[in-house]
């Protein structure tokens, strides 16, 4: 039937007679794994209608408060849904390959998300509400990290083919560690920022590593945290503290 996984047993020995010992290779139907395409970009789409409206009430730039730790979590879940499942959806289709179907799906889906909540709890145990010069040194910082071994290793781990949404979600982070520190310290409810760093996270998730285009990028990742702290009154979509 349609919309079934297929089986295919494997033939007989050699021509010899001999049935081959029982094996079943399950492949997913097209049509799965459009399913698990449509509904990954669908649940981050819908994440992105949901966490916009309490962010625009919560923004104030470097001096942003987070709040109580239970509503924090749920909006940076949300927050991290909607960033990061668009850049997550060939893996979540490769996954529902290996599977069979789509029934692994959510628990793949879960389990990375899992990760960025935990990332979560680590933000809400550190953030402080800080000034220009901590906002430009940590953008420094994370443009430097954009050099180093540890963000080529995870970023090509991110991309390969993973079992497990929880080493899929460990690999990424590590990949954009750098990116999110930029995000929490530019305004960790800004929207704005909030759009950057999604769109630089999909196409790091989606293209190869390309010297021509990474190394201007981290240049210029450093180079915006040296105008934060030269400038800060100038720098694009940065709020001062009151």
């Amino acid at each position: 039937m349609r919309g079934e996984p297929q089986n295919v047993v494997l033939p007989a020995v050699g021509g010899t007679g001999v049935p081959a010992l029982p094996a079943v290779v399950t492949r997913a139907t097209p049509a799965a794994m459009a399913a698990a395409l449509t509904g990954t970009l669908g649940l981050g789409a819908a994440c992105w209608v949901i966490a916009v409206w309490p962010m625009h009430s919560m923004d104030m730039g470097t001096a942003t408060r987070l709040g109580s730790f239970g509503f924090f979590i749920a909006v940076w879940a949300v927050m991290m849904a909607a960033m990061m499942l668009p850049g997550a959806a060939p893996a979540v289709v490769r996954r529902a390959q290996a599977s069979g179907g789509v029934r692994a799906v959510p628990l793949f889906i879960g389990s990375y998300l899992a990760v960025w909540a935990l990332a979560g709890a680590a933000v809400y145990a550190l953030y402080r509400p800080h000034g220009s010069v901590a906002a430009g040194v940590v953008v420094i910082a994370a443009g430097v990290y954009e050099f180093t071994p540890f963000k080529r290793h995870f970023r090509r781990r991110c991309r390969d083919s993973v079992r497990s949404g929880l080493r899929f979600g460990l690999c990424c982070a590590g990949s954009s560690t750098g990116l999110m520190a930029m995000l929490v310290a530019l305004g960790v409810m800004s929207v704005t920022w909030m759009s950057v760093i999604a769109v630089l996270a999909l196409v790091q998730k989606l293209l190869p590593a390309k010297a021509a285009v990474d190394v201007p990028l981290a240049l210029a990742i450093v180079g915006l945290g040296l105008w934060i702290v030269l400038a800060p009154s100038s720098a694009p979509g940065l709020v001062p503290p009151m």
